[in-house]
């Protein structure tokens, strides 16, 4: 995981350099917490930010980290401790999704990760999860939940990945 958009086959035979798999012109929404969830989302993401691309996250100070290059919208903090807070965040994130309509949600977690990989997945969008680094012997709780519904689920260690279905180790972003 380098940081170039295309995918590990487009690298090899030379097929169009379109973004993360071939996406090229498609509404592409980058989901993450703050912290080290958009730490690992932007160094995937980040070279692959442009015209139809827009980022959901948790904390106000994260616009900063999209440099203005694409819409942000911030639905605020949640986890199963919180119940009222976690239904709050779903119904931001179901607004987000009805105007925005993305066709791919790419997503690091955790929570909002999470709820926009299982919303997105029952509105039509393809799903794309990369499960944190710190996940050594099991993917997080919030994989675990997304892993259903997403369309490409990787891991950072190939320990992980070996025996599970629906698991990719493609390499580490940290």
């Amino acid at each position: 995981m380098d940081g170039d958009c295309r995918t590990e086959t487009q690298r090899h035979d030379g097929a169009a350099a379109g973004s993360m798999g071939g996406l090229a012109g498609q509404k592409i929404c980058l989901a993450a917490s703050a912290g080290g969830h958009l730490v690992e989302l932007l160094k995937v993401a980040g070279p692959c930010i442009g015209p139809g691309t827009f980022a959901v996250t948790t904390a106000e100070m994260v616009r900063d980290a999209f440099a203005g290059k694409v819409e942000t919208y911030v639905v605020g903090e949640c986890n199963r401790q919180h119940p009222l807070r976690v239904l709050r965040v779903v119904l931001r994130c179901l607004g987000i999704l009805l105007r925005e309509r993305p066709d791919v949600i790419v997503s690091t977690g955790a929570a909002v990760g999470c709820i926009l990989c299982v919303l997105g997945k029952l509105l039509g969008a393809r799903v794309v999860w990369l499960d944190s680094i710190t996940n050594v012997y099991r993917p997080s709780l919030s994989g675990r939940l997304v892993q259903p519904f997403a369309d490409l689920f990787l891991v950072q260690w190939p320990e992980l990945a070996r025996g599970r279905r629906r698991m990719e180790y493609a390499g580490a972003v940290v």
